[in-house]
């Protein structure tokens, strides 16, 4: 059974590197909510703290101030330990250059995750195979990556990030490496999941890739500046 999850609460959030004696903010005082099965997308310029706030969101990175919660659990002040189970229980992830073992096939990238949380290989095995029927590989299962086009293995990628049932999936830039074609496939199966009611959080240089959310938010120099709904239904969860 899919686990709900209920909200994401960012309050106050900053993010600031240091390089060397520069100071760098990446993020300045961000407030969001998202509730469960929204599908949002994310947008700005390079250098506008979109990739920063997926890092946080996916519990890669800590805000050095502010509050994050998720599924109405403080996250913001976690050990590193407690983040890796909440990534492996809550977070799938799915990234611009699919991030794919070469030598293994797509059943074996997909079973990957598993590996590491301790699943039995007959499970393992099969809620692979379910993975990769659901975004239309059946007939893949055993073809390595270079066998595979670019939209083949990006949705090995999406396989790979539905194997542990999260609540949220947070894609980056998953249709950069993708022809239009392909990229529209792709954010096909991204509606299909959001309307079985997982949360979708996409990062996206693309506007007509945007679109096909129903919110967009807008990012520049570190801030919001600008959150706005495109229309679509909400899925009732």
């Amino acid at each position: 059974m899919k686990q709900v999850l209920r909200m994401i609460r960012i309050q106050d959030l900053v993010k600031v590197y240091k390089l060397g004696e520069i100071e760098v903010k990446a993020l300045k005082n961000v407030n969001l909510h998202i509730k469960a099965a929204e599908f949002t997308s994310v947008m700005g310029p390079s250098g506008s703290g979109k990739s920063t706030l997926m890092n946080i969101l996916g519990c890669l990175d800590r805000p050095t101030s502010g509050y994050y919660y998720l599924d109405q659990i403080q996250v913001d002040r976690m050990s590193p330990d407690e983040l890796a189970e909440i990534r492996n229980k809550k977070i799938g992830f799915v990234f611009q250059s699919f991030n794919l073992l070469s030598r293994s096939s797509a059943l074996k990238n997909v079973e990957l995750p598993m590996l590491y949380a301790g699943v039995k290989p007959n499970e393992r095995k099969e809620r692979a195979v379910e993975a990769l029927e659901k975004v239309g590989l059946s007939d893949r299962l055993h073809h390595k990556p270079n066998e595979l086009s670019g939209g083949q293995r990006q949705r090995v990628a999406i396989a790979r990030s539905l194997v542990n049932n999260p609540s949220i999936i947070l894609a980056d830039e998953p249709t950069g490496n993708l022809d239009s074609k392909s990229g529209i496939e792709i954010m096909d199966i991204f509606e299909r999941l959001n309307e079985e009611g997982t949360t979708i959080i996409l990062v996206t240089h693309e506007p007509d890739i945007a679109s096909m959310a129903k919110r967009v938010i807008h990012f520049k120099d570190g801030e919001m500046v600008d959150d706005h709904e495109t229309g679509k239904a909400e899925v009732s969860v």
